[in-house]
């Protein structure tokens, strides 16, 4: 690879700039083959990604304007017919639990450690997407998969690979996020793309040759076309890497609004690669809320009381079922956010019976597996689903018609707004924006494991609340901007007390601030804070 300007920090090859750091062990993930694959890889499909996009913003004109989210006329054809996806290869069959967690060196070998049947290494809402830190992530997965990762913390303790790990699926960035250190032809390229050309380029033949494969997990879709485009460039690099068809294979996250009702069609355009659906939920109470940012009569109470059982949520987790059943797809079940109380026994009784109560529902309901942030739930909610499977999963269950159309998919959900989840909301943003902004994409706050998604709940309610007159406190009348700018001068001055003032944080707590009142108060709605924020980082 050329190094012509490497004073700057800036190596290139065949029009493709590399700014960031190129650390020795990361460099021959970025050879000129490697860099070549992904340059005709952007050239094939950005254009494509620039018009979805485009596409993305018209269509929320229209959601602001009135509109509402509906099933299409125009694909009714697809729900109506008989098909199904292609076969599933075996070793993904069973995927009763996963874990998600960052791409860092640690957490990979944790998360393939965990005893979870899948590992879904996260380059999206659990990672800052640093430079350093996506291009590290790709350098872990590089010697995860040859079996050469290793570890050592700073009290010497050694991590290693234990000799039976979870599966490997790797969760790329969404379409709308950049990567501004890597450009082809002088434009960024789409995070999404460099995250799964260097993967598959790098790992594709060692995977197979294990008799596994490069699986993915595609997030934030938000219409069939963006499953289209994927189908596309999954074809795309099986040519010109010379895999068999469908050696690529991929789960949907569905936690877009819009997505939900296109579900028969995701499945139908990727219908040679996809395995199945997974119910995204934080993401998808993020999406309700920034689909019906401008309408008055859809503002949701205290995130706290948004559960799973409430009649919008409950309605997309059984048509999503309902859906990759009738086709073969496999149905995945939601997060359990929660973390263990290891010093408060009764508070870590409690949190475990919410864990398997949602995961008895979710087993109850026919998910064939669900997800977890944290090993300590591994076996709560593998004893819940090993109670109910009788083979790998639930293919085989009849298929329920619970008659859910727009209506029950859109339904209104009643509860309070208070100060308290205000307050909450504010410190919860506040707080895991500034670890975001420090390089860290998943963070414990109150023994639950916030990531990004989570923040945007709470940044998206706090506008939400802020700007239509018709939300009020449950005690105490009107919600004012002068009460968040107050609210957040405190959150801010806690976490400073805890940090110090010139802690190594406290910086990223007062650009946080900074960020999240702006964002906040603007007439505007912003489509994604980390977006936002992106430019902020190193």
């Amino acid at each position: 690879m050329s190094s012509a300007h490497a004073a700057e920090n800036t190596q290139s090859s065949a029009s493709v700039e590399i700014r960031g750091p190129i650390t020795p062990e990361c460099e021959a993930l970025l050879s000129s083959e490697a860099m070549d694959f992904l340059a005709e890889l952007v050239r094939a499909f950005s254009p494509r990604i620039r018009t979805l996009l485009d596409a993305r913003r018209a269509r929320q004109a229209r959601f602001d304007r009135g509109t509402v989210p509906d099933f299409l006329p125009e694909t009714r054809k697809i729900r109506q017919q008989d098909w199904q996806v292609a076969p599933i290869p075996e070793p993904l069959l069973d995927r009763r639990v996963e874990i998600t967690g960052p791409v860092d060196r640690k957490m990979v070998i944790n998360g393939l450690n965990s005893g979870a049947r899948v590992f879904m290494a996260d380059f999206e809402d659990a990672s800052t997407p640093s430079w350093s830190n996506m291009i590290q992530g790709q350098r872990n997965l590089y010697d995860a998969v040859r079996r050469q990762i290793d570890f050592s913390d700073e009290r010497g303790k050694a991590y290693r690979l234990n000799r039976d790990t979870a599966l490997l699926l790797v969760r790329v960035r969404g379409l709308h996020l950049p990567e501004k250190d890597l450009r082809v032809d002088g434009e960024a390229v789409p995070g999404a793309l460099m995250d799964f050309a260097l993967h598959c380029f790098h790992n594709s033949e060692a995977l197979l040759a294990q008799g596994a494969g490069p699986w993915f997990y595609l997030p934030k879709l938000e219409h069939w076309r963006e499953a289209a485009l994927w189908a596309e460039v999954f074809d795309w690099a099986e040519q010109r890497l010379s895999l068999e068809k469908g050696s690529i294979r991929a789960t949907v996250l569905i936690e877009t609004l819009p997505a939900v009702f296109q579900m028969d069609e995701i499945l139908h355009v990727l219908r040679d690669y996809v395995v199945g659906l997974n119910c995204g939920r934080w993401d998808y109470i993020f999406s309700y809320i920034k689909t019906f940012h401008a309408h008055p009569d859809r503002i949701l109470p205290d995130r706290e009381t948004v559960g799973m059982t409430v009649p919008f949520l409950r309605a997309y987790s059984r048509l999503l079922i309902e859906t990759c059943h009738r086709r073969g797809a496999l149905a995945m079940g939601g997060m359990a956010a929660q973390i263990p109380v290891r010093d408060d026994p009764e508070a870590n009784a409690a949190a475990l019976a919410k864990v398997r109560e949602d995961k008895e529902r979710e087993a109850r309901d026919g998910h064939d597996g669900t997800w977890v942030a944290h090993p300590g739930l591994i076996p709560e909610a593998m004893a819940v689903f090993d109670a109910v499977l009788a083979g790998p999963n639930q293919l085989d269950r009849a298929v329920q018609d619970h008659g859910i159309g727009r209506a029950e998919l859109l339904a209104h959900p009643e509860g309070a707004i208070t100060e308290a989840g205000f307050r909450r909301n504010v410190e919860v943003g506040l707080a895991y924006t500034a670890a975001w902004l420090s390089g860290r994409g998943c963070v414990p706050i109150h023994h639950l494991m916030e990531d990004a998604a989570t923040a945007e709940i709470a940044r998206a309610q706090l506008w939400q609340w802020l700007h239509h007159s018709d939300a009020r406190f449950e005690v105490g009348g009107a919600i004012t901007f002068a009460f968040f700018s107050q609210v957040l001068e405190e959150s801010l001055a806690a976490l400073l007390q805890g940090e110090g003032e010139d802690g190594p944080d406290a910086g990223h707590y007062r650009a946080a601030a900074r960020l999240f009142h702006r964002l906040t108060e603007s007439e505007q709605f912003a489509d994604f804070l980390t977006l936002e924020a992106y430019d902020s980082i190193a």
